[in-house]
């Protein structure tokens, strides 16, 4: 999408690929040196990262070297080359707390940017958190225009943790409140990268709009199929006719307006298209892929 528009793009991967321009990592910091001494580089797009299911492969020295060193020298040396726009690709997960992953509670849980305090339950939510700080603290004492995007799944491939539905219906499904497409992703990204100068330093949920408010948050908890078969009264049977289900419960919902009124920014999909898409025998608008692989999957260095 950079380079539709006419932007010249150096990417950097621990992965080789059609976009992968430097081998490499972020974690290393001379080979960084190289790229910014080689390339006049005005703007930083930072979405390398271990992330959660690294956790399982990965020590939690290595998720500190790549989420916050990583971090830290591109902060860095984006300052030092005159770079003037910076945004990470940060996560919701970061979001999570170990009371809100029980789902103890008797009504859904309403998160968007003023949700807190903080309190990541594993290495990576507390290192993309380090992360964000880093990117505040640059903006503070450097002047550099840091937009973090806290996005929701947009991953392509099967869900490692939930068994209980196709992958199909569960991202249908997660459009309600937890998930967007990767397309609105990097449109997202975009949007951050021309609006950075003038906000200077953001944080933004990045999820499909949610049909819902936070009135509905209690019966999304004890009944959510009937709170959707009253905004989509279709959905119900067009998810019958798939042999799907919708969801019973919903126990937090990620709100994203902050994101389209400050950046601008309006998704292109959401459960609507979904069902639209259902209604009409069309294409899901959304990417799944039961073999999706990832290019670095098996490699032991991290994600660059």
């Amino acid at each position: 999408m950079l380079r539709a528009e006419g932007h010249v793009v150096v990417g950097l991967d621990v992965a080789p690929g059609g976009d992968t321009d430097v081998l490499g990592s972020v974690a290393d910091r001379s080979l960084l040196e190289r790229v910014f001494a080689d390339h006049e580089i005005d703007s930083v797009v930072h979405a390398a990262a271990l992330h959660k299911p690294d956790i399982a492969r990965h020590p939690k020295q290595a998720f500190i070297d790549i989420n916050v060193i990583g971090t830290l020298n591109l902060l860095e040396l984006a300052t030092a080359a005159g770079a003037g726009r910076f945004v990470l690709t940060s996560t919701t997960s970061l979001m999570i707390s170990q009371a809100i992953r029980d789902e103890a509670g008797s009504s859904a849980v309403w998160l968007d940017e003023a949700s807190g305090p903080l309190a990541p339950r594993n290495i990576y939510g507390v290192t993309k958190l380090a992360a964000e700080g880093l990117c505040r603290l640059h903006h503070l004492e450097h002047g550099l225009d840091c937009l973090v995007l806290r996005a929701g799944r947009f991953f392509p491939e099967e869900d490692d943790t939930h068994r209980d539905l196709t992958g199909p219906n569960l991202k249908a499904n997660e459009f309600l409140h937890r998930r967007l497409t990767v397309e609105d992703a990097a449109r997202a990204h975009l949007a951050a990268l021309k609006r950075a100068p003038a906000l200077g330093f953001d944080v933004f949920v990045l999820s499909a709009p949610t049909p819902f408010s936070r009135v509905d948050a209690t019966e999304l908890k004890r009944d959510a199929a009937t709170v959707v078969a009253r905004r989509f009264p279709d959905a119900p049977g067009l998810y019958a006719a798939r042999g799907w289900q919708l969801p019973r419960s919903i126990s937090r919902v990620y709100d994203s307006s902050h994101a389209e009124q400050a950046l601008g920014f309006r998704f292109e999909t959401d459960f609507g298209a979904v069902v639209e898409a259902l209604r009409c025998g069309t294409a899901l608008p959304f990417i799944h892929d039961p073999a999706y692989v990832s290019p670095r999957a098996g490699q032991g260095a991290g994600r660059g």
